[in-house]
């Protein structure tokens, strides 16, 4: 029986995950039913549809493989292939007209990410990598950058408006870091860092379609991503996510995290 490759899951993730990137740009910027899920984040017709398109695909080239998506949750338990779906990533980011929203893949063997992709719809990027292989921009190689003193490093901290009340202090040691601070929100930071244009990204309280998807990316560009006690990211992690370009940057923040 034939075995697929990593490489052969990241074009398959890349192909299906173009088709579906149609999908939320036709709704982009137009008028939204906008409703709450019971964790209160908000969903409308275009994250449903996307991952029923995205879903539907898969089925159709791996009808053996399983799927945890966002919005419809899991299908196929038990097979050695999982797919990891965020069909938009950033839904506020979308229903209020930031090109900053972004669609998750990722393919898990067991227990380890594979490959990952990293979509952004309306900045036309995909950002792709795999386990073995290498981390591409649109096609071409891209690699994290080779800071290795935290004081010259350009940090992306992600879900501020969280962390200011249930993180206070770990976010002020932060604030005292690097040589420059951003607040963003969502995947886009993780694509930076893969293509070499930040050294760090702080986030938290994520679910697994929030962070899989990065770990093949920014491995394969040459980071490194863990959670905040420094261990490697699964479906059971607590949330919080920690990547940065090197491993001296990475000790550095997990130092100040702890």
């Amino acid at each position: 029986m034939h075995s697929i490759s990593p490489e052969e899951l990241l074009k398959a993730a890349v192909e299906i995950s173009a088709t579906a990137a149609a999908i939320p740009m036709r709704y982009f910027r137009s008028d939204l039913a906008i409703e709450d899920k019971a964790d209160e984040s908000p969903v409308t017709i275009a994250d449903r549809e996307t991952e029923k398109h995205i879903r539907a695909a898969i089925a159709e080239r791996f009808p053996s493989h399983g799927i945890f998506g966002e919005e419809f949750g899991k299908s196929g338990e038990g097979s050695e292939f999982t797919w990891i779906v965020d069909p938009i990533d950033g839904t506020r980011s979308f229903i209020t007209g930031v090109p900053l929203f972004g669609m998750l893949i990722a393919v898990m063997q067991g227990d380890e990410a594979v490959a990952g992709i990293i979509r952004m719809p309306a900045l036309g990027e995909c950002i792709a990598g795999c386990r073995g292989g290498r981390t591409t921009w649109n096609g071409t190689p891209v690699r994290c950058r080779t800071t290795r003193d935290l004081a010259e490093a350009w940090i992306i901290i992600n879900e501020g408006n969280q962390m200011v009340t249930r993180e206070p202090a770990r976010l002020a040691r932060l604030m005292q870091a690097g040589r420059t601070r951003r607040f963003l929100n969502d995947c886009y930071p993780f694509a930076l860092l893969a293509m070499g244009r930040i050294d760090a990204v702080v986030d938290f309280d994520l679910q697994p379609y929030d962070y899989m998807a990065a770990v093949p990316v920014i491995e394969a560009a040459g980071g490194i991503i863990t959670d905040w006690h420094g261990a490697p990211l699964g479906l059971t992690s607590d949330g919080s996510v920690l990547a940065a370009a090197t491993p001296e940057i990475h000790a550095e923040l997990l130092a100040l995290l702890r």
